[in-house]
């Protein structure tokens, strides 16, 4: 391997270096400001690792250069590497770099490494990578040049992609599972054959085990599903735990057992360890499959506009590189899938969602790719396989409007189990907005003035149902026609301005003007949107309200009606509707229902205002702001118990559900779980187990409760965070309730840490999306990485990568309308603190991943009440001290001693 003789730069917090090539007088690295450093990538491109984040380090944004992320996705696609330094080193097998000033020679060493690849005959991402080179050399791409010599031109043309990509097959209809009663001694052999004959016997986890199994068996009766709340503590070992007895059972019965999570990344470590229970046969389809929502996976349709010129500069070779991935990956998910997280980020515009479904446009068998489509392969997957991992929403949204009745879920996991409420609260929300109704508005008309892309309305993609059927191209102008007078391009400037067109908007502005109106802070941000309560409305806004109502009636009937046209249509269809067309009909069928639904929520929700509320929702009005910046405004509606839909349309239909998690019941108590389960509104009674965490808390964990860091005053908190980050050695996990702070804390403090060696990563702030990030505070054991709620739990980091996680303050509930409705319902202040504890809870469960972990959890609050000590496990070491004890203590490593304020203790 040969070093690339091309200048390299590398900018980080603690500074800037750059190695240059002088002819004969070779290279040599030395330090620069940032100033020089940005005239040098003005002057002549620089070999860089992840140009974004470079610019981002030296204030520019307008760099640019070769970057070496890009060449490795070209080289290598679908295949995994940390975008560090260090995480290219070890994916190259080349020696990691000692020190930032070592940066720049590994980087001319990979770029040697990668190109000598192209050059070898075992490259294994040969095929279309020639056919690819062109476009980017066409594109301008800084890598063409250099790779055009290495890659040599194919004796016989290269297919293209969508030719090259299998085609997935029909199978035919699956029988009923058999009726399967599962007994505690298979259970427990099934549970030692995956967990090895070496491991450590684990009663929890054959207890737990054995208590899952009973999940399996036949209903007693309609409507009367078997449902298991089971609390596991971290290290029990939950997911062998319930996979034993849920593989079992689909080998016997030859069922479906889907598994539910709330964060990608345990689907990620399900997908790893279900291989060890679900065994691959040859010949026949994968026993395991993921399925995600449509808008995680490539739409080879919006891929093929993009490669024929629908994307332009960046964007386009972003869309060539997209399509090298797309030929090597398992399965086409972009979103937690092999698509590197981190290949987006390194494009402005971040077009990564153009190539998805992101907005209900797919026109199914209509498609020229449908055969090769990666969601439908995924959906056609689950239905003859074994175990589904899947998450929170999609069993519910498939649940409510699944088109198959036979393929919906009927034994059911919900890992990750204390979030399902909030999945449900969500999935049954209705919301009339300006940004959903002008979706709704380009789903029905499609491209209007100027906009670009291959999307359709409905007339263009129901053409032959309107040729064929009269009544049915009625329904489409109709809707056509209904659609127009919904809220288009510029319609929040209008709102603004006081100039609405149609009723929606009309209504959107009168929403805004009694928002603003009864608004109560003063003007300041606290970085919340404006909301308030549907009460006390004038005449004025229900006359509104009333015509909205009608102009979205005007929409819905002629849906319902091209929907029982289309219907129609596939029961008694004409000679041209083959499989291929009957296909296509069906998937639109079961669009216009979904929206036909959606109008409804919101025709529901106007004929609400000005009459008497409705004790199972909560409705609002709302202006949406960031940063000060308002960019929506509209009227929301949620269900007081979100449960109560979710057992209606997931508990009812099911024959077994269990529910499970780590911080599922507060402290001993199971009352709120039974309730946030939904099992009450079945009449059903949930049986309950719980198994404790094996580990020794009281010798591997202290909480710390820092009582001198006043509250609001950021200087404080920041050099807080960064004393105490110094104190650690990194390593540190850093949660805040505020991006706000957040950002404040981390601009006052990252360089300073950078130059003691410390790397601070931060969400919101650096130009990397939250897996990546994640990935590169585990790769670093000298990295800390601050972070908001999608950091306090499902992120996994065993081991001395992490061993400090600080709270900014306690995590206090948002004081939103629906928080003020559920908190009266549910107790008042105990509502607020179950909710703190669980959270608290979360957040602690990253600290302590393996009996050899070791680490402190700090909280930095002057007032913490002690009712929300329970939220830590039974004998962890609590503790409230200044601000220089912890320091103290951390540095010190855990101590295990006693606690000196014996109130205070969880004993």
């Amino acid at each position: 391997m040969t070093a690339l003789s091309l200048p390299a730069l590398h900018a980080s917090h603690g500074g800037c270096w750059i190695r240059e090539v002088r002819g004969s007088a070779g290279a040599s690295t030395r330090g620069v400001g940032k100033g020089e450093a940005i005239m040098a990538a003005s002057d002549t491109p620089l070999l860089m690792l992840n140009a974004p984040l470079v610019a981002s380090r030296l204030g520019y944004p307008d760099l640019s250069g070769l970057d070496l992320l890009e060449l490795f996705a070209f080289v290598h696609p679908a295949r995994f590497v940390v975008p560090t330094p260090k995480g290219l080193a070890h994916a190259l097998d080349l020696m990691e770099p000692a020190n930032d000033d070592g940066v720049p020679l590994l980087l001319q060493e990979a770029a040697g490494a990668l190109l000598d690849t192209c050059e070898s005959e075992g490259w294994q991402a040969r095929e279309g990578a020639w056919t690819s080179l062109q476009s980017l050399v066409r594109l301008r791409w800084p890598w063409a040049t250099l790779l055009g010599p290495r890659i040599r031109k194919p004796e016989r043309a290269e297919r293209w992609l969508f030719t090259r990509l299998p085609e997935w097959e029909d199978a035919g209809e699956r029988p009923q599972p058999a009726q399967v009663v599962l007994g505690g001694a298979e259970i427990e052999e099934r549970l030692a054959r995956l967990t090895g004959s070496d491991a450590e016997s684990r009663p929890g986890q054959i207890a737990y085990a054995r208590e899952a199994g009973g999940t399996f068996a036949p209903r007693g009766g309609n409507r009367r599903p078997h449902v298991l709340l089971a609390q596991a503590g971290t290290g029990t070992g939950k997911t062998l735990g319930y996979l034993a007895p849920a593989s079992l059972w689909a080998e016997r019965s030859g069922g479906t057992v889907w598994v539910s999570t709330y964060t990608k990344a345990l689907q990620r470590q399900l997908r790893r360890e279900s291989r060890r229970a679900f065994a691959e046969k040859p010949g026949e389809r994968p026993p395991v499959v993921v399925r995600k929502g449509r808008e995680n996976y490539l739409c080879l349709l919006n891929l093929e506009d993009a490669l024929q010129g629908g994307f332009q500069g960046r964007a386009a070779i972003m869309a060539q590189l997209v399509a090298r991935w797309a030929a090597y990956s398992q399965d086409g998910d972009m979103i937690g899938g092999d698509l590197p997280g981190w290949l987006g980020t390194l494009f402005r515009k971040r077009g990564m969602a153009a190539l998805t479904d992101q907005r209900g446009e797919c026109v199914y068998a209509g498609c020229p790719h449908y055969r090769k489509c990666f969601i439908e392969r995924a959906a056609r997957s689950s239905a003859d396989a074994e175990l589904v991992i899947a998450n929170h929403a999609l069993v519910m949204v498939n649940a409510a409007r699944g088109r198959d009745v036979a393929h919906r879920p009927t034994r059911i996991v919900f890992d990750e189990g204390h979030h399902v409420f909030e999945a449900a609260d969500s999935t049954f929300a209705s919301a009339l907005t300006g940004a959903e109704t002008i979706e709704l508005r380009r789903w029905v008309i499609g491209p209007e003035g100027k906009s670009r892309g291959r999307r359709r309305g409905l007339a263009a993609r129901l053409a032959d149902v309107a040729s064929y059927d009269e009544d049915g191209a009625i329904a489409i102008t109709r809707a056509r026609e209904a659609a127009e007078m919904l809220p288009s391009e510029g319609w929040l400037t209008r709102v603004i301005e006081g100039a609405p067109f149609g009723a929606v908007e009309e209504l959107l502005a009168a929403t805004r003007t009694l928002v603003l109106a009864r608004d109560e802070s003063g003007g300041q941000d606290a970085g919340y949107g404006l909301e308030t309560e549907v009460a006390q409305l004038d005449g004025g806004f229900i006359e509104a309200a009333g015509r909205a109502q009608e102009a979205l009636e005007a929409l819905r009937q002629p849906l319902v009606k091209l929907g029982l046209r289309l219907e129609a249509l596939i029961e008694d269809g004409p000679d041209w509707l083959d499989g291929l067309a009957r296909a296509r009909i069906e998937g639109a069928r079961g669009a216009i229902q979904w929206r036909t639904d959606l109008v409804a929520g919101w025709i529901a929700l106007l004929a609400r205002l000005g009459g008497p509320a409705d004790p199972d929702f909560v409705d609002w009005l709302s202006v949406d702001r960031s940063e000060g910046r308002e960019w929506d405004i509209g009227l929301h509606r949620r269900y007081l118990d979100p449960m109560k839909p979710f057992a209606e349309t997931v508990l009812a239909p099911a024959h077994g559900v269990m529910v499970t998690s780590a911080t599922l019941r507060d402290g001993d108590d199971w009352d709120s779980a039974v309730i946030r389960s939904g099992a009450q509104h079945l009449d059903v009674a949930p049986r309950l187990f719980a198994a404790d965490s094996p580990f020794d808390y009281a010798n591997q964990a202290e909480v710390l409760i820092v009582t001198d860091v006043a509250k609001g005053d950021i200087p404080a908190l920041a050099a807080a965070y960064g004393r105490l980050i110094e104190a650690a050695g990194g390593g540190v996990l850093g949660l805040f309730t505020a991006i706000r702070r957040l950002r404040a804390v981390y601009g006052r403090i990252a360089d300073r840490l950078a130059r003691g060696g410390l790397p601070l990563f931060a969400q919101h702030v650096d130009p990397i999306d939250t897996g990546t990030l994640v990935d590169i505070f585990r790769d670093d054991p000298r990295a800390s990485l601050l972070g908001t709620d999608a950091l306090r739990d499902g992120v996994d980091v065993p081991g001395h990568s992490l061993r400090l996680v600080i709270m900014e303050q306690v995590p206090w509930p948002k004081p939103s309308i629906l928080h003020r409705a559920r908190r009266l319902a549910g107790g008042g202040q105990a509502h607020d603190d179950r909710i703190i504890r669980a959270r608290l809870a979360q957040a602690f469960g990253r600290l302590i991943r393996s009996g050899s972990d070791r680490g402190h959890f700090v909280v930095l609050s002057s007032a913490f009440p002690s009712r929300l000590l329970g939220a830590f496990p039974a004998g962890t070491p609590v503790r409230r001290v200044t601000l220089d004890v912890a320091l103290q203590s951390i540095a010190g490593g855990v101590s295990g001693a006693p606690v000196d304020m014996p109130d205070e203790s969880r004993t």
